[in-house]
């Protein structure tokens, strides 16, 4: 009887992983993450650093914490509710709110959709090559490898991808920037009260928090088949992603403001290659093209991914990327439908600079819709149990929605006055 006793007591204690459990354990969070870092992601991060040198670091600091924060609740509602967020969303809320909220999560990744695709057309017309050849190729590349393949196959591949941010810390520390300015920067506020700064801020939270990265998080988590018992692991995993792939975002800006800071926006894609010089040299477009390309081609998959696991889940269907087209029509046609809508309205002439920015700051205007269903769900014992939002935690989670939500307002306020020809 005391053997059976102990045997059940060993049973229930937390497990013990080691350090190669949590480095195997990177996944889902790492690559949602990562994929922020996208094409728009990177022309958004060097036009801080173009137009404000290194002045938007601190708050690049607070979005840090907002996307660390985000990250969590998402993977810990589809560790221990072995649902996506469209899934809870769904469940929980009317069908005119989840209308809502896959309408603007829809049309916004779409947008992105366009944005990655031209990303990795101008990334391979750095290479001389015609984005007219070098779209198609990708797209159907990107669809091969994401429903061709399995799961697990697929996420190497986007691990993978992610190496290409390292060329950003080491172009940092070669463009020997001021140790000390950096550092006031990152932790002393400097907020510039400017349209084109709001503007900007918008679009870092855009391109850093977005709605897309949390859906897939969520669903990569189940999709994987993470346990309860496993959430140290995936937990792990999406705070590391959110932190990593910030401080990649954050040398981004400072190699960027060290070459050109205080320069103006940014007018095409090899000024923002030049952040890269100190690298490479006169290479330093080629390196910032395969940058360009691996960052695209990650978040092509994942936008259109987050998409279809979203408005599958929302509607009740089968959705997993190792599914075939006869086990789950819907998911994968939504994804196809992306690709081809996404590859197609890329190939349309379009200034690349301008489009990229305005697909994050579209991005940072719906977050806040999306980031108020992940708290509130967050937030039920109903759904977590004891795994809810503790006082604490939920009083932090609100603030960060709440502060995202107060910009957002302000840019439409701003946006919806400049429209009208009142104000500066």
């Amino acid at each position: 009887m005391n053997l059976k006793i102990a045997s059940k007591a060993k049973e229930l204690r937390p497990k013990k992983f080691t350090i190669l459990a949590y480095l195997a354990a990177l996944g889902p969070g790492l690559i949602a993450a990562n994929a922020g870092n996208d094409a728009g992601g990177v022309i958004t991060y060097a036009s801080a650093g173009s137009q404000y040198g290194y002045k938007t670091l601190f708050f690049m600091v607070l979005v840090t914490v907002g996307l660390i924060v985000v990250q969590e609740m998402a993977a810990r509602l589809g560790t221990f509710s072995g649902k996506g967020l469209a899934s809870l969303i769904r469940e929980e809320f009317s069908i005119r709110m989840t209308a809502l909220a896959m309408t603007a999560l829809t049309i916004t990744n779409l947008g992105l959709v366009v944005s990655e695709f031209a990303g990795i057309g101008a990334s391979f017309g750095l290479f001389g090559v015609s984005r007219y050849v070098s779209i198609p190729i990708a797209a159907v590349a990107i669809w091969a490898l994401v429903l061709l393949g399995s799961y697990k196959y697929a996420e190497r591949v986007f691990l993978i991808l992610s190496l290409a941010f390292f060329a950003y810390p080491v172009a940092a520390f070669i463009s020997h920037p001021s140790v000390s300015t950096v550092a006031s920067n990152l932790v002393v506020p400097h907020f510039i009260l400017s349209k084109s700064y709001v503007y900007l801020a918008v679009g870092l939270i855009g391109t850093t928090i977005s709605p897309y990265m949390q859906l897939y998080a969520a669903s990569g988590v189940v999709d994987r088949g993470v346990k309860p018992d496993e959430y140290s692991l995936e937990r792990f995993d999406a705070v590391g992603g959110a932190v990593f792939a910030n401080v990649i975002s954050i040398f981004m800006i400072i190699a960027t403001a060290a070459v050109i800071g205080g320069t103006g926006p940014l007018a095409s894609a090899q000024q923002a290659a030049s952040a890269l010089k100190p690298v490479a040299g006169s290479f330093d477009v080629y390196l910032f093209a395969a940058g360009l390309l691996g960052a695209s081609a990650l978040a092509a998959a994942v936008v259109p991914l987050s998409t279809s696991y979203a408005l599958a889940e929302a509607i009740g269907y089968e959705r997993s990327v190792s599914s075939s087209f006869r086990d789950a029509p819907v998911f994968v046609g939504i994804f196809t439908t992306q690709i081809i809508i996404g590859a197609g309205i890329a190939l349309l002439p379009s200034n690349l600079i301008t489009f990229l920015v305005f697909a994050q700051v579209l991005q940072g205007l719906v977050t806040p819709i999306i980031l108020a269903f992940i708290l509130k769900l967050a937030n039920k014992r109903s759904i977590l149990g004891d795994r809810a939002n503790t006082p604490t935690f939920r009083t932090v989670a609100t603030i960060v929605v709440a502060s995202i939500s107060i910009l957002s307002l302000v840019l439409l306020v701003q946006s919806v006055l400049g429209w009208l020809h009142i104000g500066g």
